[in-house]
């Protein structure tokens, strides 16, 4: 994003721009960072400001490259350490790398308690890392006291415990504190009364809080509040009241509200809140951990301020005299907690180590409070936050204190924290990762500096992605670089990992992992592995790794991110539930006669644009080429029509043939006709099949809120959207004189619009009833002559040529600008918005909703890598149940909850199993459907309701025609290949309770014969 000209870059950031929006976009784009301290923190903390745009980036450090450094900071390589390099010399041009838009620059001046610090007014934000207290006290005060205040922002990480601090001043003004879409929310009634009493339409939940305020909007009757803000006082969760409406008009009907976004935030500087801290509680099932490590970390200060070192690896002593001085500061704070002895302990004993997962999920989070502090987007965080990594090290602490001592390589960071054995268990693994996008990138960065994988050790990272780089990943997909574009996401990453980490093995492959590869990833490969991570952007993948890593009793650590929200779901064999184990709620649809008649929302409309965009370009041109290959010749098509056969969908592909256009001039007329049927006299025929002064049976208006009546458009040649893609689907060319605006009035100064009848047809108005299919609607006997005689002419007319029985479907793209597809919904949207008076979305609210995109932003993408790279340690040192921590977070407001995951219950139905057990069954060439029922009925004791093999139904009772699959063998309904011997097969079976849901047993492995071999 260039400065200066304030144009975004979307071929680069459009992913972003869906999480944060143009303003904040500019915002950054304007806004300077001064980050202090290049260790595994600080390099983390660079990366994501800089891939997220900000205009310019000081890098500050006083230090050289160590060995050490390997092991915590990607940027820093062997060669720059036996040079003796300056850390900040050298990350500084690779930071660069990561966005050519940034201005990157370096200082290695001294910074200390005599430093005159008016260097830093010119910049947005300050960021400390790996500074003393008392250091970052005296910079906080500084920032605290410019006018506007600088922002300021504090990060430490002493091996397993972190903490932020955040400081913008004490009128911080945010404009979006979730940056969750403002729902418009329908209004049932406004009492005329003192206080006005709001209530929504049919009881829906409207969400606010008291203090908060809403916008009125289209309100009938009360028409003084539209356009107002009101403060709301919540009376229940449906209703509220907004102060005196007692001198108002009477409310008639209709309206919505939406809230208002804006809320100011006030902070206190480090030194005011260090008795009294405010904190955020990530882990609720130990809700004084933040206090008792805010009140060791201080502890930890002092330490280094009297010692002028930090606590030895492994030594008791240094251990004891931190304890007594955590017990000394507890003293002092106002607001604390008992002090947590074990918590102390461990903390001096890995202090001088890190735990790089670590590092990198509190430096998403930090990175998101940097964002913040300079756009005013999302709600900051007030005021502290404290993470630690108990868990990790709590079943190490009998080891050998050698066991943590440095032995002069890179991981030596990582040792000091959970020991040598645990280091060459990581150094062994064998890891199969799906997916290499933005997640996957930064899993391999800490797989890199965690060592998983090495060659050496016999380990290996195996990964697999089918994608080429787009210019859109670089965003967040931070092992790439612009040079790298279009080539294989796997191949590229897996060449930046080796540079971070030469020993790592990783095997890097370009395969989809699905039913169709399970000859390459198949039971042996499994069996083989460790454990599996997934990198994935669907569910349904998901579900299917999900289901392989059951079957073959493999571990599993899953994450994903939706914008600034992420999650991770830690999977371990006996002791967890699976993925498959929970499913979301389906998304609500939109009912089909509110997209065809009755749109009140701008999803509406853009959905409506989309669905049109699909049926006439994509679905009718496919149904047509089809059918003709599917038929033999045009003539005997008509033969059997004359023969009366009814030949699916040749209704509407004998329209289409008749209809079908020779010319650019006809693709111009077939898009005016379309415009009048869509924009004008479907909202004439809405309006005389019901009038506005139409009323319901009760006696209330049928148009009112949410039904919007429609007003008819006339045409205005800019609206003139669809010609072009009506000339791509029928292969008809057109040059750019021909798209002029000249060239375009003549042909339509011909074009005869017929007279408007309006329609006795009847109009759906029941939200119940699903759209119907076009290709299996019954026809008429008048329809079908009607098709007859129109393909009898088409063949007398000689149009029958296989040129004209062939259409080119489109395929929606919406990152091509120049392929006209987003052209065509927004347009189309935007006139069915003004049709309806909805306020039109812009070109980049229509692409996200249309193209159903995902915003992502690196922040989030570094946090959950962090949290799951944390968990695989845990996983590796085989740690029992309560050790574990799936989590859920959303920068944006923000929350960060770490709970634990699901456990494997066993089921009860009279017989106990879990998800985690194997059932075997054995058949033979003749064995039927029915046979095998038979054989879990008297093997296991259930009694099987449904049989599925992956996605494929082989017996449902209630599905049609499954009950004479009972009789089909095995082979004939699964079809397997010549080498396999078996497949896992899902059984359901009767709940105990009449009403409940089938109960899915364990997988059951069928074999097809006695042999046992795997496949």
């Amino acid at each position: 994003m260039a400065a200066d000209s304030m144009e975004i870059d979307d071929s680069l950031y459009s992913r972003q721009r869906y999480v944060l929006g143009d303003s904040a976009m500019h915002q950054m784009a304007q806004s300077s960072v001064f980050l202090s301290g290049m260790g595994g923190l600080g390099i983390e903390i660079a990366k994501n400001i800089v891939l997220a745009g900000v205009k310019a980036v000081t890098l500050h450090d006083t230090k050289h490259c160590e060995t050490w450094d390997l092991g915590s900071n990607f940027f820093i390589r062997t060669d720059d350490v036996l040079s003796q390099r300056k850390r900040v010399e050298t990350v500084c041009p690779r930071v660069a790398e990561l966005n050519p838009y940034v201005h990157v620059d370096m200082s290695s001046s001294a910074l200390g308690d005599s430093t005159d610090l008016s260097f830093l007014s010119k910049y947005q934000c300050v960021i400390m890392t790996e500074a003393r207290l008392s250091l970052q006290k005296r910079v906080n005060e500084f920032c605290h006291s410019q006018q506007p205040p600088i922002k300021f922002i504090g990060c430490d990480s002493y091996g397993i415990c972190v903490r932020v601090f955040c400081d913008f001043g004490e009128e911080f003004e945010v404009f979006d504190p979730t940056g969750e879409e403002p729902k418009e929310i329908f209004i049932q009634s406004i009492t005329q009364d003192s206080p006005g009493v709001v209530m929504c339409m049919d009881n829906l939940p409207h969400g606010l809080q008291t203090g908060q305020s809403v916008v009125f909007r289209e309100v009938n009757g009360m028409v003084e509040l539209n356009g107002t803000a009101r403060e709301v006082s919540v009376l229940s969760p449906h209703s509220f009241a907004i102060g005196d409406t007692s001198q108002l008009q009477p409310y008639a009907h209709g309206g919505f509200f939406v809230l208002v976004k804006t809320k100011t935030f006030t902070f206190e500087t480090i030194e005011r809140q260090l008795n009294d801290p405010q904190v955020l509680t990530p882990d609720f099932s130990k809700p004084e951990a933040p206090l008792q490590i805010h009140a060791a970390m201080l502890a930890l200060d002092t330490f280094q301020d009297q010692h002028s070192r930090l606590p030895n690896i492994g030594c008791l002593q240094d251990a004891e005299v931190l304890l007594k001085l955590t017990e000394e500061v507890n003293a002092t704070l106002r607001n604390k907690a008992p002090v947590n002895a074990e918590l102390v302990r461990c903390l001096s004993r890995t202090a001088m180590g890190t735990l790089p997962p670590l590092a990198a999920a509190v430096g998403g989070l930090a990175s998101q409070e940097a964002l913040k502090a300079i756009t005013g987007k999302f709600a900051p965080l007030q005021q502290w936050f404290y993470l630690d990594a108990i868990e990790v090290v709590r079943p190490l602490q009998s080891l050998a204190a050698e066991e943590f001592l440095p032995r002069g390589d890179r991981y030596d960071g990582l040792r000091a924290c959970i020991g040598e054995s645990m280091c060459l268990e990581l150094h062994k693994l064998r890891v199969f990762m799906v997916g290499c996008g933005a997640i996957g990138c930064e899993m391999l960065k800490n797989f890199a500096l965690l060592g998983v994988g090495l060659a050496k050790s016999s380990g290996v990272v195996c990964i697999t992605d089918p994608d080429l780089i787009e210019k859109s990943n670089l965003n967040r997909q931070f092992l790439f670089r612009p040079h790298h574009i279009q080539k294989p996401k796997s191949t590229t990453a897996a060449e930046a990992t080796h540079d971070i980490n030469p020993d790592l093995n990783v095997d890097a492959h370009l395969n989809k992992v699905c039913p169709a590869t399970e000859n390459i990833y198949s039971d042996s490969f499994y069996t083989r592995l460790n454990l599996v991570v997934t990198a994935l952007d669907n569910v349904e993948a998901r579900r299917y790794v999900d289901s392989r890593c059951l079957s073959n009793l493999r571990p599993l650590l899953d994450s994903g991110t939706m914008g600034t929200k992420g999650h991770t779901e830690i999977i371990v064999p006996n002791l967890t539930e699976s993925y498959n184990s929970h499913r979301d709620p389906p998304e609500e649809e939109i009912p089909f006669c509110t997209l065809k008649s009755f749109p009140s929302v701008i999803e509406h409309t853009i959905q409506w644009a989309r669905d049109k965009f699909e049926n006439a370009f994509v679905h009718k041109p496919c149904v047509y080429s089809l059918f003709w290959q599917t038929h033999s010749s045009a003539e005997a098509v008509l033969q059997r029509m004359q023969a009366g056969q009814s030949l699916e969908g040749s209704f509407q592909v004998i329209k289409l043939l008749s209809r079908r256009p020779s010319q650019w001039e006809q693709c111009i007329a077939i898009a005016r006709l379309k415009f009048e049927k869509y924009f004008k006299r479907k909202a004439m025929q809405l309006l005389y099949s019901f009038p506005l002064d139409t009323r319901l049976k009760d006696g209330s208006l049928f148009w009112q809120s949410p039904k919007r009546p429609p007003a008819p458009i006339d045409f205005d040649l800019k609206d003139s959207f669809a010609a072009r893609l009506f000339a791509g689907i029928y292969n008809i060319p057109y040059s750019e004189k021909d798209l002029s605006k000249e060239a375009v009035s003549r042909i339509l100064s011909d074009v005869k619009i017929p007279e408007y009848r309006p329609s006795e047809k009847c109009i759906e108005t029941d939200e119940t009833v699903k759209k119907p299919e076009q290709t299996k609607m019954p026809q008429s006997s008048e329809e079908e002559r009607e098709a007859i005689t129109q393909l009898e002419q088409a063949i007398v007319a000689d149009r029958v040529t296989p040129d004209n029985l062939q259409m080119r479907p489109l395929q929606f793209e919406k990152d091509d600008d120049a392929n006209g597809h987003m052209d065509f919904v927004t347009s189309a949207s935007s006139l069915r918005a003004r049709m309806y008076s909805i306020e039109p979305a812009d070109r980049l609210k229509t692409k996200r909703i249309a193209g159903k995109i995902i915003p992502a932003i690196a922040t989030a993408t570094a946090a959950v890598a962090g949290l799951v790279a944390l968990e695989l340690i845990k996983v590796v040192g085989g740690y029992e149940f309560e050790s574990f921590k799936n989590c859920f977070f959303n920068l944006a407001i923000p929350v960060v909850v770490l709970t634990e995951p699901g456990a494997s219950v066993p089921s009860v139905n009279n017989i106990f199993f879990s998800i985690w057990d194997c059932w075997t069954i054995f058949g033979h060439e003749d064995f039927t459907l029915s046979d095998l029922m038979n054989a879990v009925r008297e093997k296991y004791g259930i009694e099987p309701t449904m049989v599925v093999h992956g996605v494929k139904m082989l017996y449902v009772p209630v599905m049609p025609g499954h009950s004479k699959r009972l009789k089909l063998t095995m082979q004939k309904l699964i079809q397997p290949s010549v080498d396999r011997r078996y497949v896992d097969l899902t059984v359901s079976f009767a709940p105990e309770a009449d009403g409940d849901e089938d109960l899915p047993g364990p997988p059951v492995r069928y074999y097809f014969t006695r042999a046992t071999n795997t496949s």
